[in-house]
């Protein structure tokens, strides 16, 4: 009989940040480790990370880090975890390159790591326990369910999934792994929710063929498409479609061209090598007009509208769009860049450039829908369905979902990010304890966790602004030296508000009197008071809070 505790600490109402732990008599194995990209309001924030508290209190107990597949949101956390507890990693062929290039580029030292390329043929023993694989259809190769099974049964992990059959061998659902887990006993199904909305179980590439052959067709000139640089599968589709009207292939998008290298040298995208063509920067006798080619402008999230509009505008080193061009997007808004897809259709249109919108509705699907839900549940049959992967109402509404097929609240195991659900032989206990778990922000050339504080500072300067107060002290004389000097940026500017930085200076002015009236000067109580004053007046002038900085040099006087 084992005891197994089930938990997140990432993943579960929210869109990212994805890191399960199955504990099986003390013994941790994880699944994934994933980060979230930022909300608006976290101002230069550029990830979110899941908390490692209890895994770095528990590193003894870790057996390793299983992964199922390349994307930000399941491995993007994998380098911030490894500087801190040295663990292993396992994960496919494909998986495993990327991961490789993403932890070069963080500067970590790959040969002290333990990274494990495994196969869905693969079967890893730790103890009592095995890991096994399945392989599923994602828009990226390789990508693995992960199934753990204990001397009580098998715990099953199946995120991004969907059961498209017209899709080639790397992106196949592998039935037979399937069929082989169906046999035994599975005590838990961890299955993602993201697509559980949509309903539709099979997808025909039927129409987007289509939709491209025609843009293709009619395209006299330079074609522009726009793709996420994780959409391999979708890639492949446009540069097939590209070839078959005779176009050479350029490239753009600094982690999507290493993205592209690294499925190009696996086999996994097939371009012919006399048909990949580099772009060299646009100059007075280069202006990259290829009307024989295809751009494809590819990054993750917001980079390819970001590129699009820089194209427009004419700044891009290596293309500049104009009305001749074909534009066809194919990247329809995720959340959090719904803002800037509408700006970059507003500027194209502004510049007459007509752009083909690819429907979301005929793009190959990336995440399970209630049907492939009801499939893969009703393949394994497992006691209890543990909603992963997806914000609240995707867990919500696939636990909906499982209630209408006969499984009842009992048997469906909705959970947060910390809660712990606890089966003993097989059967849930208790999911009333939680551990440590949360956000931890950081900012790309930090190491470490951004405070509060300091996301609050950035809150005011996005709104208030800042005033600099740079003055010359002379502290042995106690007086000031020169003129005070007002720094204001985001705040008021200068030259219009000379007589509110006048009452500025002859407030600290009179500040300056009264500390030197003391023994000696204490700069830092001379800081804060000017601090706390000038803030407390330029609210109430302005009904504004700018972060005040006050810059006190203690200059020797001749």
């Amino acid at each position: 009989m084992a005891n197994i505790k089930i938990f997140a600490l990432g993943g579960l109402g929210e869109d990212g940040k994805n890191m399960y732990c199955v504990e099986v008599n003390k013994r941790i194995f994880i699944f994934d480790a994933g980060l979230k990209y930022p909300t608006q309001e976290l101002y230069g924030v550029d990830a979110v990370l899941p908390d490692f508290t209890y895994l770095k209190q528990n590193q003894k107990n870790i057996e390793g880090l299983f992964l199922s597949h390349g994307h930000e949101d399941h491995i993007g956390a994998v380098g911030a975890l490894l500087k801190q507890i040295n663990i292993p990693v396992y994960g496919s062929n494909f998986t495993m390159a990327l991961l490789k290039d993403n932890l070069s580029d963080q500067n970590l030292n790959l040969d002290t790591l333990k990274l494990n390329t495994v196969t869905k043929q693969d079967v890893l023993t730790f103890g009592q326990n095995e890991i096994s694989f399945y392989q599923t259809t994602h828009s990226i190769p390789e990508s693995f369910g992960i199934v753990l099974n204990t001397v009580d049964g098998a715990i099953v992990y199946s995120p991004d999934y969907t059961f498209d059959q017209n899709v080639d061998r790397a992106y196949k659902t592998s039935f037979e792994r399937l069929a082989r887990i169906a046999g035994k006993k599975v005590i838990a199904l961890l299955t993602e929710s993201l697509g559980i909305e949509h309903s539709s179980v099979s997808h025909s590439s039927k129409d987007l063929d289509y939709a491209l052959n025609q843009a293709f067709f009619k395209a006299e000139k330079r074609v522009v498409v726009s793709t996420f640089s994780t959409d391999i599968f979708r890639i492949q589709k446009v540069i097939d479609i590209a070839l078959k009207y005779q176009r050479n292939i350029a490239i753009i998008g600094r982690k999507a061209q290493r993205m592209v290298d690294i499925a190009l040298n696996l086999g996994y995208l097939k371009i012919p090598e006399e048909k990949l063509i580099t772009l060299k920067f646009i100059d007075d006798k280069n202006q990259n007009l290829l009307e024989d080619t295809l751009v494809l402008v590819t990054g993750d999230r917001h980079e390819p509208f970001h590129m699009l509009q820089r194209m427009v505008r004419k700044v891009d080193r290596l293309i500049h769009l104009n009305e001749s061009d074909t534009v066809i997007l194919m990247t329809p808004p995720i959340p959090g860049t719904e803002k800037i897809a509408a700006r970059t259709l507003d500027t194209l249109y502004r510049n007459d450039i007509k752009p083909v919108k690819i429907d979301k509705k005929i793009l190959p699907p990336a995440h399970a829908s209630s049907e492939d839900v009801k499939l893969l549940i009703n393949i394994l049959n497992p006691q209890y369905i543990i909603p992963v992967v997806g914000e609240h109402r995707h867990l919500y509404a696939l636990k909906k979902m499982a209630l209408s097929v006969d499984y009842t609240d009992e048997t469906v195991v909705m959970l947060d990010n910390g809660q712990v659900a606890e089966f003993n032989n097989g059967v849930l206990t208790n999911k009333n304890t939680t551990i440590n778990s949360g956000d931890v922000l950081v900012d790309g050339i930090l190491e470490g966790d951004l405070s509060e504080v300091v996301l609050k500072d950035r809150e005011i300067l996005s709104q208030d602004g800042l005033v600099m107060i740079i003055a010359n002290i002379a502290s042995k004389q106690k007086q000031i030296l020169g003129e005070i000097d007002i720094v204001s940026r985001g705040f008021v500017y200068v030259k219009e508000s000379e007589d509110l930085l006048a009452e500025i200076i002859e407030r600290v002015e009179k500040i300056a009197n009264d500390i030197f009236k003391q023994n000696y000067v204490d700069y830092r109580n001379f800081r804060d008071k000017i601090r706390d004053d000038i803030s407390r007046f330029l609210y109430q002038k302005t009904n504004r809070r700018p972060i005040v900085i006050p810059v006190l040099i203690d200059t020797v006087k001749p």
